[in-house]
């Protein structure tokens, strides 16, 4: 395949245009987003359809290479699905689906106003307006702003929602001057401009353990950095139809094509990082785990049998620990 073709999608108002950015470079960058999220690799859970788009695992004392050109069909299938309209839904409930067939972002009820949890690139704005319309909130209304890492695909709507609504965003010290910079300080990704976002000022600086409450909704902020220094995993426990759920917004612990561990590493510490993300996400218990991109936690699967079963298709216990230790095994390989 030639990967300098451009893939066709539909831009927000239904006319074809070409993907976003350069598409080789964002076959690169997908080799590596979809081996794995919440600690999974794709391949150890998924089906054989998305075997072909992994690329090679990634291990601790090397550097993580890129996917094969085999993969390179089934990677411009995933990187087109960032751009797709999905329907938004009820995941359990005041939790929200208002992403795109590919990303996942969470909107969040409560009486005080919504709290919105990450983003898209920034061609996606109107498409997660209409999913946040189409449920009957108001993203003017939204009066908290969460993400899980300050990459474009996951933060460049973020400008846009926090114009719209001015509600203060709350993020990771270790991401506030990734965020700041649109992508210019990113450890893998500051020289490509293709990749960069528009800033934005974060107006709280998180650690490890602090609380972002709303409207009687509470999320703790784990960091598990690796994937960006200040990427972060959201946990909060929330009640549907009398039965209670604890629930897991993982951040990512996949490893991008060269992100380099020993040699010159990407950074100071960052094999240390991706080992203890990997071990504090195995300490944690979700019933249900969410991740910023739906065929990390095969959103399609579960939301087809939603219909019939509700919150309880959403609840994986068994899933998320078989991920976890796929992606600690293949790290330590």
């Amino acid at each position: 395949m030639n990967t300098k073709r451009r893939i066709a999608r539909l831009d927000p108002h239904g006319r074809a245009g070409a993907a976003a950015g350069s598409f080789a470079r964002l076959l690169t960058i997908v080799g590596g987003l979809i081996l794995a999220c919440s600690g999974a690799l794709a391949q150890a859970a998924a089906p054989a359809a998305h075997d072909a788009a992994t690329s090679t695992a990634p291990v601790a004392n090397a550097t993580a290479t890129s996917a094969t050109p085999a993969g390179n069909d089934a990677m411009s299938v995933e990187v087109k699905s960032w751009y797709e309209p999905a329907e938004p839904m009820q995941i359990v409930g005041p939790i929200y689906f208002v992403g795109t067939r590919g990303l996942g972002v969470y909107l969040i009820a409560t009486p005080a106003g919504t709290i919105l949890i990450d983003g898209a690139p920034a061609e996606d704005a109107p498409l997660i307006d209409a999913s946040i319309r189409k449920l009957g909130f108001k993203p003017e209304e939204i009066r908290q702003v969460l993400i899980t890492h300050a990459h474009f695909d996951h933060v460049g709507t973020l400008a846009h929602f926090k114009a719209l609504s001015g509600a203060p965003v709350a993020v990771m010290a270790a991401d506030v001057d990734l965020l700041k910079s649109g992508g210019t300080l990113d450890y893998l990704f500051a020289n490509d401009p293709k990749l960069h976002f528009s800033g934005v000022t974060a107006d709280r600086a998180l650690k490890d353990g602090d609380t972002v409450e709303l409207g009687g909704v509470k999320l703790t902020a784990h960091h598990t950095p690796g994937h960006t220094r200040g990427c972060t995993t959201w946990t909060t426990t929330v009640d549907d139809h009398g039965h209670t759920y604890a629930v897991e917004i993982v951040g990512s612990t996949s490893v991008n094509p060269g992100t380099r561990f020993v040699n010159d590493p990407s950074y100071s510490g960052i094999a240390d990082d991706y080992r203890h993300s990997l071990s504090m996400l195995d300490s944690l218990q979700p019933d249900i785990y969410l991740a910023p991109h739906t065929s990390f936690f095969d959103f399609e699967s579960k939301r087809a049998r939603a219909a019939a079963e509700g919150a309880d298709a959403f609840v994986d216990p068994e899933g998320y620990r078989q991920r976890i230790a796929a992606s600690k095994a293949a790290f330590e390989a």
